[in-house]
């Protein structure tokens, strides 16, 4: 992969700048297993906000249920 290349794929994973900046000076001194190590620790990170979004869509998704569940129960209104 040329740097360009790299630096697109960095900026359309939406990869912190500093990292980024990181990975391409490691990509450029040709060390590779830095790169690599960057790009993993990059990933992780990645994956607990996916995690910690997929919480927060699970709890709003409860209170949608429960509110529909008051609605139905209501005919429509909801007990306050």
């Amino acid at each position: 992969m040329d740097k360009e290349k790299l630096k697109q794929c960095l900026m359309d994973t939406g990869c912190h700048e500093d990292t980024s900046e990181n990975i391409l000076k490691q990509y450029e001194s040709g060390s590779m297993e830095n790169m690599f190590r960057l790009l993993k620790k990059e990933r992780c990170r990645m994956m607990d906000e996916y995690h910690e979004c997929g919480r927060k869509i699970d709890c709003m998704d409860f209170m949608l249920r429960k509110i529909e569940s008051e609605m139905n129960k209501n005919n429509g209104g909801i007990k306050r």
